[in-house]
């Protein structure tokens, strides 16, 4: 998807132009910004989803959230159409994380029915247990993909910035998460 589009008129509309005007409270910029993002915004959501219900009202919640915090955009770390798809990448990502743990307390709630009552030390061990899975799993990754995943995920890089961090190509960075994605994926699903 390119950050460009033809409005209305003939003339070329960018995203980098649309977002401050929406972040001045100008609805025609919104509705011409909607029309132009609302596509890769859903592509996006609907990838890490996989639920076309569920990608649709998380792609209107990312163009609600939009509307609302246009003005936080900094041009200077990268281009509007990024920024607006890592809006949204977040937000489809806290939807799996709160399904997975809404899921997890409900079989935890289950299972603490049929069995004794609740032990917060054992609910404290269990974390403790998970969270050094995870650094273990971390660890077995190489230097690239940890550093790439930890800017990544725990620091909100884009893949842009953390390919000019790192000093590596920015396809070369996709590669490298992916594959660390798909080891990580592995080995936290061998720890289940």
């Amino acid at each position: 998807m390119s950050a460009r589009e033809t409005g209305r008129g003939g003339t070329r509309v960018d995203a980098d132009e649309l977002l401050p005007r929406v972040a001045d409270g100008d609805h025609k910029a919104f509705e011409d910004l909607y029309a132009l993002v609302s596509g890769p915004v859903y592509g996006l959501v609907r990838r890490v989803l996989r639920d076309p219900a569920q990608s649709e009202e998380v792609a209107q919640e990312v163009l609600l959230e939009l509307w609302r915090t246009a003005g936080r955009f900094d041009p200077a770390r990268g281009t509007a159409l990024s920024w607006i798809l890592t809006l949204a990448h977040r937000r489809a990502v806290d939807r799996v994380r709160s399904a997975r743990a809404a899921g997890d307390r409900e079989r935890r709630a289950a299972h603490r029915g049929e069995g004794p009552p609740f032990d917060q030390v054992a609910e404290e061990v269990e974390g403790s247990l998970e969270r050094e899975w995870v650094r273990r799993c971390l660890e077995r990754l190489t230097d690239l993909q940890h550093q790439a995943l930890t800017l990544a995920y725990y620091d909100g890089y884009t893949y842009r910035e953390v390919a000019r961090r790192l000093s590596v190509p920015l396809g070369t960075v996709k590669t490298r998460m992916r594959d660390g994605l798909l080891r990580l994926r592995d080995c936290l699903g061998a720890a289940a």
